[in-house]
């Protein structure tokens, strides 16, 4: 269903792609948990980037949690869609990008997933944080924050299952 509708949507076959490869690295973390919505992280992971299909900017999220809502998914699958970006946008800091001020930081331990998975998938090949640290020190003007939530993301995700 979900494949249907990013192509309705007109998404780039490389969105679509790396969509597929976000639900897969998703899935797999969510393996490591127990009670997580499975279906939920699935459409989220699958919808992420929704909103590609009118802006590659940060207002994605945006505009894909609208293009969600049109289709009547449930407010948890949209929320996953909007806060999906980096690794959590505070409400502060939303007001600086241009976004409409509102924390669009993940709550939800399937937000966070897809969110995390989302960061460890460069199109559709699985990275390592390092490789993301490295993309967002040269990316990010003064990005010792948001590498401090990556991490803690990851901390959280992936680290304290490994044995």
């Amino acid at each position: 269903m979900e494949i249907r509708i990013l192509k309705k949507e007109k998404c780039e076959k490389d969105v679509i792609e790396h969509s597929i490869a976000v639900r897969n690295k998703a899935m797999e973390i969510a393996k490591c948990f127990d009670n997580v919505n499975l279906d939920i992280i699935e459409q989220g992971a699958l919808l992420h980037d929704l909103g590609r299909s009118k802006t590659h900017n940060i207002h994605h999220a945006i505009e894909g949690a609208k293009i969600a809502r049109k289709y009547g998914y449930c407010e948890e699958v949209i929320n996953i869609i909007e806060r999906h970006i980096g690794a959590g946008i505070s409400e502060e800091e939303s007001e600086k990008m241009g976004l409409p001020k509102k924390s669009y930081v993940p709550i939800t331990i399937e937000e966070k997933i897809v969110a995390h998975s989302d960061n460890l998938v460069s199109g559709t090949q699985e990275v390592d944080i390092n490789f993301v640290i490295e993309k967002w020190e040269r990316k990010i003007e003064n990005p010792e924050k948001e590498i401090r939530k990556l991490k803690e993301l990851n901390e959280l995700l992936i680290e304290s299952f490994k044995e």
